[in-house]
């Protein structure tokens, strides 16, 4: 059962990630709920700058995916602290 909630998080995290990179770009954001309700977001919601951080979550939700696939599932041990020697 774990096995199949982790594939089911991994492919949703990869589906949330294509989204976040791709949808800023389109004309569906350019035309959404806020836009029309609140006009005062426009200068905000529609800056490349804006734009180009929602894509960046996208694309880290997209290495989080890859990440969590490449894991194996054993916690990663913290490293040490170094003592020393006198």
């Amino acid at each position: 059962m774990n096995r199949i909630v982790s594939a089911l998080l991994v492919v949703a995290c990869c589906m949330m990630g294509a989204v976040l990179f791709y949808l800023p770009w389109t004309g569906v954001w350019e035309q959404n709920y806020f836009l029309s309700h609140f006009p005062s977001l426009m200068p905000i919601l529609l800056h490349p700058s804006f734009r180009g951080a929602v894509s960046g979550l996208g694309i880290l939700d997209i290495f989080l995916a890859i990440r969590m696939i490449n894991s194996d599932g054993s916690p990663v041990p913290s490293p040490s602290p170094s003592v020393r020697q006198q």
